[in-house]
């Protein structure tokens, strides 16, 4: 696998960085008057759907996420912890199936590109790293009870797709269930989606840890005026570990703070922020994220 230095690394990846903003600047310059025209000739405007709502999925959607996340990792000495920062790429794709008006199945895949520097024996200088992670494929059964409550559950394969220096070498099965309870009194956007899923592997390298893990999410998304929102706790990132333990793991529990701001460019393309910080990092998933999306949809 080929390798960066630090610094070449910073240098690609602010090039790389300007050109995806630029780009995005770009687009939305070219799509936002279009759609703008599209909105005004419509005789039944509807709410805008630019795929926040899980349990109100699109006919169709594009995710391009950047995340930068850091987490704690191993040194080359024997219990020495250093800390390895990863810049992910990620591309999702999503898909509604109708099979009622009021139930539907969601797909959806995602294929992460990473850079990351952990510390081993192949890589004692923890020089950046980059190639393909665990690539994943979904399916959620939803069912709308009335136009406030709805249910779904689903499940979540995780392919060992990125090696032994970028991925978990396990595949990985994750069963999902969640409720949605709109919150019309606050706002037509806003509502409250409590999901859970469990991570568990099932295969691949018999040398690497097994994962076993429950993955909590007390979603609360408050719609806001001028297309706004805010989200408390959108990621599934309380955590409960019942697997094999990881580098600084002094107790079962990770609870971080977790929040997301973003706004609706158009009826069909929203950016947001999310960032994570510990609270409880018993089990440490990161020390710190940050992560950026641009939802298109169509």
């Amino acid at each position: 696998m080929r390798k960066l230095t630090g610094v070449r690394w910073r240098q690609l990846s602010l090039a790389v960085s300007r050109a995806i903003a630029d780009g995005l600047f770009v687009a939305c310059m070219m799509l936002w008057p279009g759609i703008a025209a599209a909105q005004q000739n419509s005789e039944q405007p509807q709410e805008p759907n630019t795929g926040e709502d899980f349990f109100k999925p699109p006919q169709n959607l594009f995710q391009l996420l950047y995340g930068y996340k850091t987490a704690p990792g191993s040194g080359l000495a024997k219990g020495s912890i250093t800390d390895v920062t990863t810049d992910t790429l990620d591309l999702r794709l999503d898909h509604r199936v109708d099979l009622s008006p009021q139930s539907a199945i969601a797909l959806r895949s995602d294929l992460p590109l990473l850079a990351k520097n952990p510390i081993s024996t192949s890589n004692p200088n923890g020089d950046y790293l980059y190639g393909i992670g665990d690539a994943d494929a979904q399916a959620v059964y939803i069912y709308n009870f009335d136009q406030r409550i709805a249910a779904g559950f689903g499940s979540r394969i995780i392919a060992p797709t990125g090696g032994d220096s970028l991925g978990s070498g396990k595949w990985q099965a994750m069963p999902i269930a969640g409720l949605r309870f709109g919150l019309p009194e606050i706002s037509s956007r806003s509502y409250f989606e409590p999901f859970a899923r469990y991570d568990v592997s099932f295969g691949g390298d018999p040398s690497r840890r097994n994962i076993s893990n429950l993955q909590l999410a007390p979603f609360l998304n408050l719609g806001l005026p001028e297309s706004w929102f805010l989200a408390f706790y959108p990621s599934a990132d309380i955590r409960i570990n019942y697997g094999d333990p990881v580098t600084g793991q002094t107790g079962r529990l990770f609870l971080p703070f977790d929040a997301r701001v973003g706004r609706n460019l158009t009826d069909h393309l929203a950016l947001s922020l999310e960032v994570g910080v510990p609270i409880i990092k018993d089990y440490p998933v990161y020390n710190f994220k940050a992560e950026v999306r641009l939802n298109m949809t169509y």
